[in-house]
């Protein structure tokens, strides 16, 4: 018999041998530092200023480098100059400050000068849409938590270019949440931040920009970002105003406004489902006044709001005028305590008729309510000649004015009646 011949170890086509997990985990620390030094070999030679070279460079670096998985280290390096460690600080390996970053701009920082540097990041990520969500959801929420560690002339330039960066859409709000960290709320660093953000912002975009901006991004309260004893409304209202931002001041006041008006409203609806006393729903509603006030026309608005909010309003047309009027009859001593002059009471009249332009089934009974208003108390005969000579709203505004002229007449006669009786 022939020697048998040794078979062949068995091998494995296409398969990469994996390497010791100590070993992955070894090279893994140094992988950032690694992704950087090669960045820097495609900026650095780019003269200071020449933002379209820079802009080439970062972009051609993109087809090479893993900047998905280094998406963290790139921001670093373009926001922040370097590397960081937890905490903060840089990491302190002899390598230089990035030769591109936005603490390059000039100081004093200026917002014309900036959108230089945000111009690039936005050609960047332009280029690389994966790149904005971890600007967003990690990198710019990380550098904004050590604020506190920054010279003055770094945090200006960072919230100006966080600023920037939110009104042009590169990132949402929500990365501001970060400023609400305690460290940072307690000596002003957070509030400071974000003056100087909401100031770029508003260079840029109006008011409602900005305020659908923070909506989207879940900043709910502004007061979250003042230290625990400043944490009040007319305190807020105060340093904005004094900030140079009123419109910050008047946009979160009209928002607290819609708060406690809808807690109002809900409240009356209680009450009335529950068939609560006038005297009961009275005093519930100067109880509320008295804790959180309203200017006396929205509180008008308020009041009529939820009362009538017990109307049917799909009744059959040939009764809901009269339901209507029932209604009115029976909630009109709770209204008139709250019909405290010529204001409130064309408030009112304007009240009644936007609520039946909007229920256009109501829109003939207009004037037999104004009817039980003035035969309740809670509108003057002046308030309403007032409001049909130049008080009524533009909504159906002829309409209004026409159905009246007969109410308005008939008050007009009775005023020069008693004019010439005295």
């Amino acid at each position: 018999m022939s020697q048998q011949q040794t078979a062949p170890k068995p091998s494995l086509q296409g398969v990469r041998i994996r390497a010791r997990k100590g070993a992955v985990k070894a090279q893994a620390k140094h992988e950032p530092s690694v992704f950087r030094d090669q960045l820097y070999k495609y900026i650095d030679t780019v003269p200071p200023g020449d933002f379209d070279t820079i802009t080439n460079k970062l972009v051609q670096a993109g087809s090479t480098l893993e900047y998905l998985k280094y998406a963290d280290q790139l921001f670093e390096i373009l926001l922040a100059g370097g590397l960081l460690q937890p905490g903060g600080g840089y990491i302190e390996d002899g390598a230089p400050q990035s030769p591109f970053s936005i603490l390059q701009a000039k100081e004093p920082v200026e917002a014309e000068d900036m959108k230089n540097y945000i111009n690039v990041l936005d050609n960047l990520i332009r280029r690389y849409k994966y790149l904005q969500k971890p600007l967003q959801e990690s990198s710019l929420p990380g550098l904004l938590q050590y604020a506190n560690r920054w010279p003055e002339a770094q945090k200006e330039k960072v919230a100006v270019a966080t600023g920037l960066l939110l009104s042009k859409g590169l990132s949402t709000a929500t990365p501001l949440l970060s400023l609400t960290k305690e460290h940072l709320i307690k000596n002003e660093v957070s509030l400071s931040i974000l003056t100087t953000v909401f100031k770029t912002y508003l260079a840029e975009q109006p008011m409602e920009h900005l305020a659908s901006t923070l909506r989207k991004g879940g900043i709910k309260d502004l007061l979250a970002f003042f230290p625990p004893q400043k944490q009040e409304p007319k305190t807020l209202e105060a340093y904005f105003k004094s900030a140079g931002l009123p419109q910050v001041a008047e946009w979160y006041i009209k928002k607290q406004f819609a708060v406690v008006k809808d807690a109002l409203v809900d409240g009356l609806k209680e009450k009335c489902e529950n068939d609560d006393s006038p005297e009961n729903i009275i005093a519930f509603i100067k109880a509320e006044q008295e804790e959180r006030p309203l200017p006396e026309t929205e509180l008008i608005q308020c009041i009529w709001q939820g009362l009538m909010s017990s109307l049917d309003l799909s009744a059959r047309s040939d009764q809901i005028e009269a339901l209507a009027i029932r209604e009115l009859n029976k909630f009109a001593p709770i209204i008139e305590p709250f019909c405290n002059g010529p204001k409130s009471e064309v408030a009112l009249i304007n009240v009644v008729q936007m609520y039946c332009y909007e229920n256009t089934r109501l829109m003939k009974a207009f004037t037999q309510i104004l009817k039980v208003l003035y035969n309740k108390d809670c509108v003057s005969d002046q308030a309403i000649i007032y409001w049909h000579q130049k008080g009524a709203r533009a909504q159906g505004k002829q309409h209004f004015l026409k159905a009246a002229e007969p109410l308005v007449k008939f008050l007009q006669e009775q005023e020069e009646e008693e004019s010439e009786e005295e």
